[in-house]
């Protein structure tokens, strides 16, 4: 059993190449041993999001806080609000974010690959594909 105690690691910055907009990460899961689960708590502020990704492994996302959107490439712009969860399957480019106008968070959890990759980053959202979003309600 390994415990990492609140307040040992602090809340780290996304990388511009990531995200565009303000997004704070902090580590829940690092693979360990035989285990290749990577997790974390992302934080965003109105309008951030990612870039476009893909995960080798798929990646599940728990919406805990907020209004969020998220995208698959060719798919429309969903809403997502807390409770829900959403499922990217292995190497499906996608994105997501924050609403333009409420804060977001989520758990993200994906398994490494063999070399420890996480994720494969690609280009920026555009303003023109955020906008596409339908109304959030609020």
């Amino acid at each position: 059993m390994k415990i990492t105690r609140n307040g040992r690691r602090p809340s780290g910055r996304g990388p511009a190449e990531w995200f565009t907009g303000d997004v704070y990460l902090d580590t829940a899961a690092e693979p360990s041993g035989p285990s290749r689960l990577a997790a974390s708590v992302v934080h965003f502020t109105p309008g951030a999001r990612t870039a476009w990704h893909t995960h080798p492994g798929g990646q599940t996302i728990y919406v805990t806080e907020g209004v969020g959107l998220c995208q698959r490439r060719g798919g429309p712009v969903e809403v997502i609000r807390p409770g829900d969860s959403i499922f990217f399957e292995p190497g499906e480019e996608h994105w997501h974010g924050a609403a333009p106008d409420r804060f977001m968070t989520h758990v993200a959890m994906q398994q490494t690959d063999e070399e420890g990759n996480a994720a494969f980053w690609g280009e920026h959202v555009t303003d023109e594909e955020y906008g596409a979003a339908p109304p959030t309600g609020g």
